[in-house]
């Protein structure tokens, strides 16, 4: 048996009002807890939860001032006596996947047990109105919810808070995936975990933590502060060890027309989070957005902010799943096929973190151009068996000259690259596709993964890590 004793060093204060990138295991988070004459513990901490396999155990609670409190699961042990506040942090080595179900005893002046805890991977979901879209909202729902027979992947859902100081609780509880307690929970995340525990024998811990028609501003943490979002709904549980996170967001800031600074923006979160739980290479991958006809998008937003998109993909372990081909209705903000966005999210995870080895999980991402007489050549990463998704010759294609003036271009697959020329343009410079907010290209490679649309000129973009 493993025992520690540890005094606790939190500070006094009780308030928080900055966030500066973490440097103590114990996080700032706990001086926000009540006061508590008995030990208690923070919600994400109950019977059925999923604790992070291989990593650190961190458990922490309330209780009264200088009581010695203490934390054993299985032979591990740690105690530590509360600060003057009554927090308390403890650390526990990190644990190992077995397919077996735990227990937890939390004891001090009284005691906690908690049962059905499983070992695996925690991944949270957060973003805006396209995470946050409901598995009883989505296509083919009935059919999917009927399905939903998964009792090693646990589901938490964190309701809609904003705090102007980070928090230390939220109201949430832990349910088992089955079909009674998943019509409400994230489309987009429970697919996400059902396609990774299709290939991959481990329980599950899914957080959703999302908001609709949020900007990514308040999900933000930085050296200067953090937004009001994170400090309600991230904040609370980023003493968790984790897994990675999936992000569905971006909407707002193009109606905002953020455009190339919204890369900017998706580093501060990537940084920030990475920060706060830890977690310097945690995986990261989001959804590059989905078209949408509504003129709400001024010309040219979107595109500014997919090259944004694509330029993330520069940060170290990211990864993006491509939505142009899964649009049923233009006018419609919110593509009700959720499970392909699901899916291509889990196949970065599934390469990246599972050892899938050979699993296809992007779709073509350009990668640069050559000019041969009348013609461009393109080439691109994931560019195995390109295709066209319909047997019909390659859309979206468009090719300008020196004056900048696009015009519909004719493409060809050649091998694993696109050659492009237009008539009218006898000495082209550049070409673009699917650049504007309704793109429907239909240029896929051979797994079916459609390319994300870019442009060549000074293009900022990355082609994946």
């Amino acid at each position: 048996m493993q025992e520690r004793s540890e005094a606790s060093n939190l500070p006094a204060g009780k308030t928080f009002v900055r966030l500066p990138i973490m440097k103590t295991l114990i996080s700032a988070l706990l001086l926000t807890l009540p006061l508590s004459a008995t030990v208690s513990l923070p919600s994400i901490f109950a019977d059925g939860m999923v604790i992070q396999r291989d990593a650190p155990l961190r458990v922490w609670g309330s209780a009264s001032p200088q009581e010695k409190v203490t934390v054993t699961f299985g032979s591990d042990k740690a105690s530590v006596v509360t600060n003057a506040e009554g927090a308390w942090l403890v650390e526990l080595p990190s644990q190992k996947a077995d397919g077996q179900s735990h227990q937890m005893t939390i004891s001090g002046d009284n005691t906690i047990s908690l049962s059905d805890l499983l070992i695996g991977d925690l991944w949270i979901g957060s973003g805006q109105s396209n995470m946050e879209w409901s598995l009883s909202q989505s296509e083919r729902k009935d059919e999917f919810i009927k399905a939903a027979n998964h009792p090693n992947i646990r589901l938490f859902h964190i309701p809609k808070v904003q705090k102007p100081t980070p928090q230390a609780d939220v109201e949430a509880t832990w349910k088992a995936c089955l079909s009674e307690n998943v019509p409400n929970f994230s489309a987009v995340l429970y697919h996400f975990g059902k396609s990774i525990q299709e290939k991959v024998d481990l329980p599950l811990g899914l957080i959703n933590s999302s908001w609709g028609g949020s900007p990514i501003e308040p999900w933000t943490i930085t050296s200067a502060g953090s937004g009001q979002m994170y400090n309600g709904m991230i904040a609370p549980i980023t003493n968790l060890s984790i897994k990675g996170v999936i992000w569905y967001q971006g909407e707002t800031n193009v109606i905002q027309k953020n455009g190339l600074k919204y890369a900017d923006k998706m580093k501060d979160l990537i940084e920030g989070w990475r920060s706060s739980f830890r977690n310097p290479s945690m995986p990261f991958y989001y959804v590059q957005l989905a078209p949408w006809g509504n003129p709400r998008y001024e010309d040219g937003q979107l595109p500014a902010v997919w090259e944004a998109q694509v330029a993330t993909l520069k940060i170290p372990n990211t990864g993006m799943a491509v939505t142009t081909d899964i649009v049923h209705n233009i006018d419609d903000i919110h593509p009700r096929n959720k499970h392909d966005v699901g899916d291509r999210l889990a196949r970065w995870a599934l390469v990246k973190n599972y050892g899938l080895r050979g699993l296809p999980y992007s779709g073509p991402l350009y990668q640069s151009m050559k000019v041969k007489g009348e013609t461009i050549r393109l080439t691109f990463a994931h560019s195995q068996g390109l295709q066209s998704r319909d047997g019909k010759d390659l859309t979206e294609f468009q090719i300008s000259g020196a004056d900048g003036t696009f015009v519909s271009a004719q493409a060809k697959v050649d091998g694993e690259s696109v050659v492009v020329r237009s008539p009218e343009i006898k000495n082209p410079t550049h070409v673009r596709f699917g650049w504007h907010r309704s793109a429907n290209p239909n240029l896929i490679n051979a797994a079916g993964l459609p390319a994300s649309p870019f442009q060549t000129n000074q293009w900022t973009g990355s082609t994946g890590n």
